[in-house]
């Protein structure tokens, strides 16, 4: 083409730019979008490399260490007090040397010493009071090699350094050592773990309750942050073998296979629990009339509970005389089965509220192993407690007085964590919304399937929490959960991520290809340790799009979308060729936009704009393909987008 129609063309282009800048001036000048930085190609701050693929698989030479732990503990309903020993074998599947090793003592926090304690605010904290007068922590004995010779430890708040006389080999080098541990269990234990006086006794949920290994990764070598309480967990993998003691009128259930049946059941409870593994019905075990009848339990003083949990990141168990239990079978693709459990008091017993626990256990794990991946333990256990919801591989912590709704909503979020992240790994004491998010997010989907949609409850318009979820003063979403206001954590670690997962869905890429792709992402990092890039990457590359513009409004700033509507004319002032709309993006983030004209007959026009219209403009204008007067013109007709401004959204013909 020869320079001089370039230039025409350039002459004309520039002739439209000016029509279209003294149409938009005043609009504009006030806008403080920057396209630059909304799709800056520049968005990861590293390459991909042998461990961590640029598409967002585990690379070629991924490594992650293991630790399995045999525990041995005795519960004393008297004094409250867990005791007992840990053996812990370790792998070094790191490509380096190991001098020592952290583990983490969590129990540590409730000791009032800790960095925890002193930066819990004195009310108002769902992680204790600092003015509680509970002083815990662990009594820990001198850790000691397989050999039976002692190794140099100091503890440090919520965190255990055990130096080693050798150097641990990488690739592949393995340790053990062991320790005796006793703590009191506290009765409010940071919404995580406690104790709850119910008539018939007390219940005991067990957590965070034995030494365990910190993770050594690629991204941060030893992850050692202290627990705190608002950051949760980041483990490795590996299998538990538990032995708990306890008197012989409580019932024990963890999340794992119990080893010993015969041993800890009567005759009736043991044909019951074996009916209830093959029931698709509700299957009563244990009766709220049997609970007082001594003959309910064997007539011993202890009774020694045995479980196996495998491939797991955690363990965790309950214990109470108090429970009613009952039970039913789990369905999963592939034909296997598990068990729905469900331990309760008889003050959650009726009234629409734990005798449906199990039917709400049962429902969520099999929609979730049909839509994601299949369930991996052999029980799903509810417990009824002190703790308002807190999650654990194979069994969950809610709330003893939830019903109804509530209790579908607890029950529903806890087992989904089951995928977020007892199976998919992340770091929850970094990045909380690559759990709570993901999980919040497939909890809606979850609720929309269960009976029919029984307790999906519609709350008006989709974008009525934008005032929330989009205030300028929130911190990012890619905070840590120590470095957020404590009022912010629910928004920025549930329901925000959460949201800005259904706009991508529902908005951007559509319902096929987000879940496609989401599931990609579960299959890739299943059982391992995923970063927030890595999520990232999957989905861009399972997808064909580059989402960094998504990316960085949504999770790396706190950004606000104001997408407004100016102008609407006619070409050639005649309606009958169509309607020239003319908007703008006013705030820094970028969005589809979906316009809704109707015309003065009252058919209604939809057009849909993608995010790249904002790649290189402020503002845009395109024609809408009408052939007669338009009365109104509406940007988000159905009220998804968290516009900032919805005042400016809508035209109305003079």
């Amino acid at each position: 083409m020869k320079k001089t129609s370039m230039m025409a063309i350039a002459l004309a282009g520039l002739c439209l730019s000016f029509q279209g800048i003294s149409e938009t001036y005043a609009q504009s000048k006030e806008s403080v979008y920057d396209y630059k930085e909304a799709f800056n190609p520049q968005f990861y701050t590293h390459f991909g490399n042998p461990y961590r693929s640029a598409s967002g698989k585990p690379g070629h030479q991924y490594w992650q260490n293991a630790a399995s732990y045999d525990i041995k503990v005795s519960l004393d309903d008297q004094t409250n007090q867990v005791k007992g020993t840990v053996k812990i074998q370790y792998t070094n599947n790191s490509p380096d040397q190991l001098d020592f090793i952290w583990l983490q003592v969590e129990q540590n926090l409730f000791n009032q010493a800790s960095i925890g304690q002193a930066t819990v605010p004195l009310t108002n904290s769902r992680y204790g009071s600092a003015a509680t007068a509970f002083n815990g922590g662990y009594t820990l004995s001198q850790v000691v090699d397989k050999g039976g010779k002692a190794l140099k430890h100091q503890v440090n708040d919520t965190r255990m350094r055990i130096d080693l006389p050798t150097p641990l080999a990488a690739n592949g080098g393995k340790t053990e050592f062991s320790m005796d541990f006793a703590y009191t269990v506290p009765e409010y234990g940071a919404d995580r773990t406690g104790v709850l006086k119910t008539q018939n006794g007390n219940i005991y949920a067990i957590a965070q309750w034995y030494p365990k290994l910190a993770v050594y990764d690629d991204i941060m070598g030893w992850n050692s942050l202290p627990y705190t309480g608002p950051g949760e967990f980041y483990m490795e993998y590996g299998d538990f073998n538990v032995e708990i003691t306890a008197p012989a009128n409580h019932i024990v259930v963890m999340g794992g296979e119990l080893l010993n049946p015969q041993e800890v059941w009567t005759k009736d409870q043991l044909e019951r629990y074996n009916k209830a593994m093959n029931s698709d019905n509700t299957v009563l075990i244990r009766s709220e009339g049997e609970v007082t009848q001594a003959n309910s339990r064997p007539q011993k003083n202890t009774i020694t509970w045995k479980y196996r949990l495998e491939n797991a990141r955690d363990v965790a168990w309950a214990s109470s005389k108090a429970f009613i239990l009952d039970g039913a079978k789990i369905n999963l693709p592939s034909g296997k089965k598990a068990l729905a459990l469900s331990a309760y008091p008889k003050e959650s017993n009726g009234g629409n509220a734990w005798e449906r626990s199990t039917e709400y256990t049962k429902a969520s794990i099999e929609y979730y192993s049909k839509k994601w991946m299949e369930y991996p333990y052999p029980v799903a256990v509810n417990v009824a407690s002190n703790v308002g919801g807190m999650e654990y591989p194979g069994i969950v912590f809610c709330g003893h007085r939830a019903k109804a709704a509530n209790l579908w909503g607890v029950t529903d979020h806890e087992f989904g964590h089951i995928w977020f992240p007892m199976i998919v790994g992340s770091n929850e004491r970094l990045h909380a919304w690559m759990d709570e998010g993901f999980n919040t997010f497939i909890n809606d989907l979850s609720t929309e399937a269960f009976n029919k949609g029984e307790y999906n409850r519609s709350m008006g318009s989709k974008n009525a929490m934008t005032p929330v979820l989009m205030d300028p003063k929130l911190e990012p979403i890619m905070s840590s959960p120590q470095g957020m206001k404590e009022r912010n954590i629910g928004v920025l670690a549930y329901y925000k991520p959460a949201y800005a997962l259904h706009m991508l869905r529902d908005e951007v890429l559509g319902a096929e290809r987000f879940d496609a792709a989401f599931k990609k992402y579960i299959e890739y990092w299943a059982y391992k340790h995923p970063q927030p890039d890595d999520f990232f990457r999957t989905m861009e590359n399972e997808t064909g799009e580059n989402l960094a513009w998504f990316w960085r409004g949504w999770f790396l700033n706190n950004w606000q979308l104001d997408q407004a509507i100016f102008d609407v004319h006619y070409p050639d002032l005649d309606p009958t060729k169509g309607a020239i709309i003319s908007i703008s993006n006013l705030q820094k983030m970028a969005m589809p936009v979906v316009v809704e004209a109707t015309t003065v007959s009252g058919k209604k026009i939809r057009h849909k704009l993608p995010a790249e219209i904002w790649e290189r403009n402020q503002s845009w204008r395109f024609l809408l393909n009408s052939t007669e007067k338009l009365s109104t013109v509406k940007i988000d007709p159905d009220q998804v987008y968290p516009d900032s401004n919805p005042e400016n959204n809508v035209w109305k013909s003079k």
